[in-house]
């Protein structure tokens, strides 16, 4: 009785987590882009029992009682598919239109530090530095990164704000008194992760490269790269859009009852070990 309710236990545990990644899934469905995951079980570990050396019988299944313990989670699998695109028409409002493109964006890692991280959520803002400066920020306040890794700054003032071809931002200022348009343009830090199931998920919408790539049998420009130079023409950055999350409502709903199910199947099984165990004990009485 006690390895069944090991068993079952076990299972329980990953059942759980797996009700977690589904309940943020459900969460961060309005939360624009937001890549969901997608957790996937195994059976775990089998002891063999070969007590059964005397039977002759032909069987397709291999001689003795091979007892389980239970399943676990074998993978956490991000869902990198393009999600739809929710027109906002707000200037700030920008949105990938190619999967696996990501702005980079400088995050403090509590120690002072910046730390330069990746995210799909595009609707960025403006936040007034001295100097009349203002930095391009996104909703957190953490600032947007140039190509060269540096917070994007420029004056303020700017009246349009566009994303050209090749991940250039264009800022158009009032015209001057000779009619002339004053203008600034920067490059975005836009990275290409190339093998997206290795980011490491930070928290939301942010995720980080991982650092262990000699354990993984990697090297940095097999996962991610950074896009610059003529690389840039790849970039496919859309004005005025948000990317919706790719969360598939029906599916996640769907995955939430099985799962729920399955506890409660579990969760009946270490209930009724138990009862087995007081029934032993009280015939040993």
């Amino acid at each position: 009785m006690l390895r069944t309710m090991i068993t079952a236990t076990n299972t329980l545990t990953n059942l759980q987590q797996k009700m977690d990644v589904t309940s943020n899934n459900i969460a961060n469905s309005n939360t624009h882009g937001y890549k969901s995951q997608q957790a996937t079980f195994q059976e775990l570990l089998y002891q063999q029992y070969n007590n059964d050396v005397l039977d002759r019988t032909e069987r397709e299944t291999p001689v003795g009682i091979r007892y389980g313990v239970g399943a676990g989670i074998a993978q956490l699998q991000l869902v990198s598919t393009q999600g739809s695109l929710q027109t906002t028409n707000r200037a700030l409002d920008f949105a990938f239109t190619t999967p696996n493109q990501y702005f980079n964006v400088l995050m403090e890692d509590g120690n002072g530090e910046y730390n330069t991280v990746h995210t799909r959520q595009g609707d960025f803002y403006l936040s007034p530095m001295e100097d009349g400066q203002v930095m391009l920020v996104n909703l957190d306040g953490n600032a947007i990164a140039d190509e060269d890794g540096n917070p994007i700054t420029f004056p303020e003032g700017g009246e349009s704000f566009v994303v050209r071809e090749g991940g250039v931002l264009e800022i158009k200022y009032p015209p001057l008194a000779d009619g002339t348009i004053p203008a600034e343009a920067v490059q975005l830090g836009v990275t290409q992760v190339l093998k997206p199931q290795l980011l490491e998920h930070l928290s939301g919408t942010y995720f980080d490269l991982p650092t262990n790539f000699e354990e993984l049998g990697y090297n940095e420009a097999d996962v991610a790269v950074q896009l610059e130079g003529q690389a840039r023409g790849a970039i496919a950055v859309q004005n005025n859009v948000l990317e919706s999350s790719n969360v598939d409502m029906s599916k996640e709903l769907t995955d939430l009852i099985a799962t729920q199910r399955a506890y409660q199947f579990n969760a009946r099984a270490v209930t009724i070990a138990d009862q087995m165990l007081g029934l032993i004990n009280s015939a040993r009485s």
